[in-house]
């Protein structure tokens, strides 16, 4: 296949900061999603309808020109959330979902939940109002290796919410083992996101040639075993399955660091990633499902009318991206790829 041209897809998960770094990602998403799902975890987080509001109008103040494109909003859960809050979120038309961090998961995941089981609340609004619940499904718990930290959380945490709340609309966000894979196919009204490097690389990856900062992101990148689970369920064709790059920008001075940030930015190239994955075995038939029709279905929203075409045509990911005080390195910068996306959104 040398040409693929796939109604426009959208992203289901994606970190696009704010202030200049905004301005400077934003319009890589924008030449190739219609739609993204807009994570809440600034500084200060989005936590209740005023804060998306004012997110949302800089998100689109910060737009090129002529662009077309919808945000997503989402609201930070926290042990201070409301049952008022979700039902204003619900009635906003904007806000699409809430976000739950366990407390120090990951990037300005200070604010996230201390204890997931005093939500039960705000879970049985969320559930009656019909908003989706968005899960970074791991454990911060120190004695848990952080290679197992998804698996404890869906064996402590999830079954339990998924039987109390079985009407619950949820997410189990950027997902890296066949566990997770598992209770998704195992559970009604759950469904997950698939980034592009937990379906390319693995833990291997993080150390081959030296240490490889710009291939962290948490969840941590997990053995081959799990990354071939992950493409068997991204390219079954199951609609539990969807895209969501959780691309997630650092300056190169805080990924190259004593204390390196978590997360892979990937919003430049995220439909020739996915492409890459899918043609490694021969599944490309499954792409535009995957990125296209899947994620709007989910979350009870109109498919996108538009189109995007991907072209086989080799090219060098660049080492670089301008970005405020240090520049932003891509996902596998500098390596070459053989699929570009040659027309859509600009």
């Amino acid at each position: 296949m040398e040409s693929l041209t796939i109604i426009q897809p959208d992203d289901w998960h994606l970190h696009l900061r704010d202030g200049e770094a905004l301005k400077a990602v934003l319009p890589h998403t924008v030449r190739q999603f219609a739609r993204a799902i807009a994570m809440p975890n600034l500084q200060p987080p989005v936590r209740n309808l005023a804060d998306a509001t004012a997110y949302r109008d800089r998100i689109l103040a910060a737009l090129p020109h002529s662009a077309t494109f919808e945000p997503l909003m989402t609201l930070y859960l926290t042990d201070n959330t409301s049952p008022d809050d979700i039902v204003a979120a619900s009635e906003s038309g904007f806000v699409k979902a809430v976000k739950y961090y366990p407390a120090g998961a990951t990037t300005n995941s200070d604010s996230g939940v201390t204890d997931i089981s005093k939500c039960d609340v705000v879970f049985k609004a969320m559930e009656s109002v019909d908003l989706p619940l968005l899960l970074h499904g791991e454990v911060t718990d120190r004695h848990v290796d952080i290679f197992d930290r998804e698996r404890a959380f869906i064996e402590n945490y999830l079954i339990d919410l998924r039987s109390k709340f079985p009407k619950l609309r949820i997410v189990l966000e950027h997902v890296t083992t066949s566990d997770s894979v598992e209770f998704v196919l195992s559970s009604d009204n759950t469904a997950a996101t698939i980034t592009p490097q937990h379906l390319l690389l693995n833990r291997t990856s993080i150390f081959q040639g030296g240490l490889r900062p710009h291939f962290y992101c948490l969840p941590i990148l997990k053995r081959e075993t799990h990354r071939e689970a992950l493409l068997e369920a991204a390219t079954s064709g199951n609609p539990k399955f969807f895209l969501g790059t959780d691309s997630a920008p650092h300056a190169r001075n805080r990924k190259e660091s004593f204390c390196g940030c978590a997360g892979c930015y990937s919003a430049l190239h995220a439909m020739e990633l996915y492409a890459e994955a899918f043609e490694s075995v021969n599944a490309l038939d499954k792409l535009e499902a995957f990125a296209s029709f899947h994620g709007p279905d989910f979350y009870k929203l109109p498919r996108n009318t538009g189109t995007i075409t991907l072209t086989k045509q080799s090219w060098t990911i660049p080492r670089e991206l301008p970005f405020p005080d240090s520049p932003l390195v891509p996902l596998r910068a500098g390596e070459d790829i053989e699929w570009k996306v040659t027309e859509g959104r600009v």
